[in-house]
């Protein structure tokens, strides 16, 4: 039997879920869309299915972000810093989160000054720790398998959180047209 040359592949351009954005003098900026798009789809479910694993309650992806958030640097934190942080525009949201987290005994509500704060419980930070072994367990050694370099994936983060002000910039400049 002979092997018969295969044709070529067509090129098909980037990689994107929405070719008609990718026509455009940028069409990286679609690629990183649709990677972000999965990523961010990807690190919702894993973050809701780790804390299940580490034994938490039903928990939304926000609220996981906002209890190890709230945990870290073992620090109390304001709505406004925790909002401000995340990145989160509707404060409500967070605010719910933060009440969902209190009344399941992992948050609880204290005051600096005349804002009110929130930190975590000692059940709370016993969820975190347990998290993370299993984060480490599962995905952390996952990843390190890909044989990825550190500072290449710490490039890539720095890169994703400059552009979170470009799309930050330019939603501000759309509200205003």
């Amino acid at each position: 039997m002979t092997d018969t040359p295969r044709p070529p592949l067509p090129d098909i351009g980037p990689v994107v879920s929405s070719a008609h954005l990718a026509e455009s003098a940028l069409p990286a900026l679609s690629e990183l869309e649709f990677a972000v798009t999965m990523i961010n789809n990807a690190y919702q479910r894993w973050m809701v299915r780790c804390m299940t694993a580490a034994g938490g309650p039903a928990m939304a992806p926000l609220e996981v972000l906002i209890l190890h958030l709230v945990h870290h640097r073992g620090r109390p934190k304001t709505l406004a810093e925790v909002c401000l942080i995340l990145n989160i525009e509707d404060t409500h949201l967070a605010n719910y989160a933060i009440r969902k987290l209190t009344q399941a005994g992992l948050l609880k509500a204290g005051r600096k000054g005349k804002e009110k704060t929130v930190e975590i419980t000692d059940e709370g930070a016993k969820l975190c720790t347990r998290y993370r072994e299993v984060r480490e367990a599962l995905l952390v050694r996952a990843a390190r398998q890909l044989g990825h370099d550190p500072k290449d994936i710490s490039r890539v983060a720095s890169l994703l959180r400059a552009m979170s002000g470009s799309y930050d910039q330019a939603a501000r400049a759309a509200a205003a047209l």
